[in-house]
């Protein structure tokens, strides 16, 4: 006889306690309901909990202070926060306190029972780091905090920007927060935003019916609907046009599409994942992204690092991909010489990830003998000097016009690995932002 999981209920109003009570009781659960936090609390310390459903206003606190008490003492218990219809404010405020998920009053059965269903299929915690699965590799700090975060996020079904240059691995990121959650048996649909011409748009995202317009021979299916019941990975997602940033806000908000040329919404149950390598908080300074969309995909933040703050990894990485280029050729995997792996742990890596992969890829193509030498690499210094990092006499005609390219080269390295961001680039250089704007100007880079 299989033990029956059990929900903890918490409202002040017995009415919306009996509904909930009833329907998931349907659902063979076991309930057990509270008017207050005291109550709540003392349910906690009697019982074990599957599920935790709390109003947001409570006689004696907060279903905040709930959710933030739930957190520390039984992390395990998954929370979900009921709001007053439009209160997204308070919604985004409890996902960012660790609830699962929310509903809003009047509360909609169809919504409760996909959320506790979903709720349910979450895995319980692990005493120990999630598995790296040859995927997300690495054993430095900044590795093993993103491995958490990655794991405590897959439990929750809040909207995470994931931030992070180009090359990072901010698609895997997303597969991973997908997989370790509850959605794993469901779709994974990454889109490039920036990828999508723009009079297409609202097509891919919602589907068109037949006859739409011209081309639409048959009714297609939107990106929404393809990925319903599991997570939508919006990629590049500040390259969005205004006029559909407004149109996916409303999706979000609505949990509902309309197809183009349709004349009903249909519901979309659907984890909203976004990243993008532009600075979104300067995105939406400048104009050119939504404030609102801005808040809603953004509420919670999770920063990939790049490869330059994680140096250390650079061994394990050239490793594993070395024998992964090595697989189906029936050769033994090249190495990597010391000097040649130095050289790989002082470079800077503006590409990241992607970029030490191509680069190996193209060394173990040029290589001898399965042995990586440094100059397969084709790693030139960053001052464009010789290979020993200094400059003969014959290669100088003119010390001023050779010490401005070796600037130059500098400058343009920075802003281009902080997108072209002056002030970030100065502070990467060790220089006053006048100063970077008198270099510039110099040197006319615009």
């Amino acid at each position: 006889m299989s033990i029956r999981q059990r929900a903890l209920i918490v409202d002040d109003e017995p009415d919306i306690r009996e509904l909930l009570e009833i329907t998931l009781g349907r659902m063979k659960l076991d309930t057990r309901s509270a008017r207050n936090v005291k109550e709540a609390r003392e349910w906690l310390a009697r019982e074990p909990f599957d599920l935790c459903l709390t109003d947001m206003r409570l006689p004696d606190g907060s279903g905040l202070d709930l959710v933030q008490y739930i957190q520390q003492r039984h992390p395990q218990v998954p929370v979900a926060m009921i709001t007053a219809y439009g209160s997204l404010d308070t919604a985004v405020n409890a996902l960012k306190a660790g609830a699962f998920d929310f509903l809003t009053k009047p509360v909609d059965l169809n919504r409760l029972r996909e959320l506790v269903a979903t709720a349910l299929r979450l895995r319980s915690p692990s005493s120990e780091e999630a598995p790296v699965d040859n995927r997300l590799l690495g054993e430095s700090p900044p590795m093993r905090t993103l491995r958490k975060q990655v794991a405590k996020l897959a439990r929750s079904q809040a909207p995470v920007y994931i931030s992070g240059e180009s090359g990072s691995g901010k698609e895997l990121v997303a597969r991973l927060i997908h997989e370790q959650g509850p959605r794993t048996e469901q779709p994974f649909v990454p889109v490039n935003c920036g990828a999508i011409p723009s009079e297409l748009m609202e097509s891919e995202f919602f589907g068109h019916k037949k006859g739409s317009f011209t081309g639409a021979i048959e009714d297609k299916q939107g990106l929404f609907q393809a990925a319903n019941g599991g997570t939508l990975f919006l990629d590049e997602v500040a390259d969005l046009p205004l006029p559909m940033q407004v149109k996916l806000l409303r999706a979000i908000q609505e949990k509902a599409v309309r197809a183009v040329g349709g004349q009903q919404e249909v519901m979309v149950d659907v984890r909203i994942l976004s990243a993008t390598h532009k600075d979104l908080a300067a995105e939406v300074a400048a104009g050119r992204f939504r404030q609102d969309l801005y808040y809603r995909l953004n509420v919670i933040e999770l920063r990939v690092p790049p490869l330059r703050e994680r140096r250390e990894d650079i061994p394990l990485l050239a490793d594993v991909m070395l024998k992964r280029l090595a697989e189906g050729t029936g050769q033994p995997p090249a190495k990597l010489t010391s000097e040649a792996l130095e050289k790989l742990k002082n470079y800077r890596f503006p590409g990241n990830v992607r970029e030490l992969e191509n680069m190996l890829e193209r060394a173990y193509t040029l290589c001898e003998d399965d042995l990586i030498q440094a100059p397969d690499l084709r790693l030139a210094d960053a001052s464009g000097a010789a290979e020993s990092g200094e400059a003969s006499l014959a290669q100088i005609d003119n010390l001023e016009d050779y010490l401005e390219e070796i600037e130059r080269k500098l400058i343009m390295q920075a802003l281009e690995e902080t997108r072209w961001n002056r002030t970030a680039a100065a502070q990467r250089l060790g220089l006053t932002f006048r100063s970077m704007r008198y270099r510039l100007k110099k040197l006319g880079i615009d």
